[in-house]
């Protein structure tokens, strides 16, 4: 469940990765000591705000997830360098012991979204009546699906929260896969909180 608020008034916008098991590891050969910290791991495929923890680096213990399995709280966002490097924005690692040698990125596997489309609904309850109170669809009716940066981005204009008229609701996004008996994934759901705006 994630619950999710929007401000009337303001344009609502909320980026979603969809990724899944297995895990991907990436051996490290590198990690400068600055602030962020930059990693060295030839041939990642991590593209940029995709979530990693780092594991079994030997001399920037500090930098190590601290659990395993591993937890929410042991990932990172990166910052997409190159093909073999990528940046820890929210680690300073200035301040830790130089690394030596090993480690991993470790990561879960991207989705492919080729074929997929996407819809989501805002209800009073999940049991209201159609009209729905929000209707939203891919790919020019508020989500824009890109495979490339493996993203769902759900946007609604200021002009239209502005005009809303509840204040709250339950909701859910669904992918729809293109095959001929479609695939129906329930990839985010929860509550919709909408708050009136300050400035006006």
């Amino acid at each position: 469940m994630t619950d999710l608020v929007i401000q009337k008034g303001e344009t609502f916008s909320r980026v979603i990765r969809w990724s899944s098991s297995p895990f991907i590891y990436k051996a490290i050969s590198a990690i400068t000591k600055a602030g962020p910290a930059v990693i060295t791991a030839s041939g990642h495929s991590i593209v940029d705000g995709w979530r990693v923890a780092v594991h079994s680096a030997l001399g920037m213990r500090q930098i190590n997830a601290k659990s395993w399995p591993l937890r929410t709280a042991d990932f990172h966002k990166a910052t997409y360098i190159s093909s073999s490097q990528i940046s820890l924005n929210d680690v300073d690692s200035s301040e830790y012991d130089a690394y030596t040698s090993g480690g991993y990125l470790i990561y879960y596997t991207p989705v492919s979204l080729v074929g997929f489309s996407a819809r989501m609904q805002i209800r009073l309850t999940a049991e209201t009546a159609d009209p729905p109170l929000v209707s939203l669809t891919s790919p020019t009716g508020g989500i824009v699906i890109d495979d490339t940066a493996k993203t769902i981005t759900v946007t609604i204009s200021a002009a239209v929260t502005a005009a809303y008229t509840f204040s709250s609701g339950v909701y859910d996004l669904e992918m729809v896969s293109s095959d001929s008996t479609p695939v129906v994934t329930n990839l985010l759901s929860g509550n919709i909180t909408v708050v009136d705006e300050v400035t006006k």
